[in-house]
């Protein structure tokens, strides 16, 4: 179990999908405890006050300042609204946690980069997004809110898709590990959860092949590239191995652990067994990082949280954020 409260950001936006984010959390391993906020954001500006203007004598200048009054009062009830639904998600978060500390928050500005930086600020362990659903249109329309929080966000993020199973019916959950530090993370977060009884972690780690001959390479006999795919693949094997050991110490012992090693690119190989072992949640490790370098997040964690069939957690250790490599 968590030796420090868990402290878990919840955007809220009032959509039926912010709804099934919350919904789906009691389906997340998540602690008894727990400190929550949930934060609506009016995504509107709010103008200088119309007092700054009150020095301007012209008539032009006064359908200014007329104008500076009228938005001021828009985004003032726009915040207010805002608020509301913060308290109505804190209700419904509380009515499936109670023993959770839950607080709301209201903000203007842009949806996405108010998440962003109240979950720096408050240093969030996990930030929860709701996602368009399983439809393929939905996949194609991945919000742009999801989008950005996925990629730029330093803590872990969660982008939640609704599930028809009950709350307490086993959970099926999928890690994606390449022995980097930022899959370890993932399979660290994974095992100190308190999974229902019957759950099933399956761990995959993908070998991508065939090996394409380089203008250096191409004169390089087979043996070379078959020696190469053994040694990627004991690689992987390896990785995987590590995982399982690491499952089996912690909570995630009282759940079923399955592993493989399978071959292709990594984003289509853990979508695909997604789909075809019916995963309730994938989860991979990610490089958290902050400012510019935000934007060098890789294309594995922001494809399968855009395409994948179920939940995705995008896993951010804030102890590796110098590392190298990542999922």
């Amino acid at each position: 179990m968590m030796n420090q409260r868990m402290k878990i950001l919840i955007a809220y936006d009032g959509s039926s999908h912010a709804d099934a984010a919350i919904d789906d959390l009691r389906r997340a391993g998540l602690p008894r405890e727990a400190e929550a906020v949930v934060v609506s954001v009016a995504d509107v500006w709010m103008a200088p006050a119309s007092t700054e203007y009150e020095t301007v004598q012209t008539p032009l200048d006064e359908q200014t300042r007329a104008r500076a009054r009228w938005f001021s009062q828009q985004a003032a009830k726009a915040l207010e609204e805002a608020q509301g639904l913060a308290h109505a998600a804190s209700q419904r978060v509380l009515s499936h946690f109670p023993a959770w500390e839950v607080r709301t928050e209201a903000r203007s500005g842009s949806p996405s980069w108010e998440l962003i930086r109240k979950a720096d600020d408050w240093q969030a362990d996990l930030l929860v997004v709701g996602s368009q659903g399983r439809s393929a249109l939905g996949r194609l329309f991945f919000g742009s809110v999801s989008q950005k929080v996925v990629n730029e966000a330093r803590c872990s993020v969660r982008v939640a898709r609704g599930s028809i199973r009950e709350p307490e019916s086993p959970v099926r959950v999928i890690i994606g590990v390449d022995g980097s530090d930022y899959s370890d993370a993932a399979v660290n977060e994974v095992a100190r959860r308190p999974w229902p009884e019957g759950s099933v972690v399956k761990v995959i780690s993908a070998v991508r092949l065939p090996f394409v001959p380089t203008e250096e390479t191409r004169s390089l006999p087979d043996s070379y590239y078959s020696q190469l795919e053994k040694a990627e693949t004991e690689k992987a094997q390896t990785a995987v191995t590590r995982a399982v050991a690491r499952l089996q110490k912690g909570e995630a012992t009282q759940s079923g652990i399955e592993s493989e090693v399978i071959l292709g690119d990594a984003r289509e190989v853990i979508l695909d067994e997604a789909a075809r072992w019916g995963a309730d949640l994938i989860v991979l490790g990610s490089r958290g990082l902050g400012g510019f370098k935000r934007f060098l997040l890789g294309s594995v964690a922001q494809g399968v949280a855009a395409y994948a069939p179920c939940s995705v957690e995008v896993i951010r250790g804030r102890q590796m954020d110098g590392a190298e490599q990542e999922t």
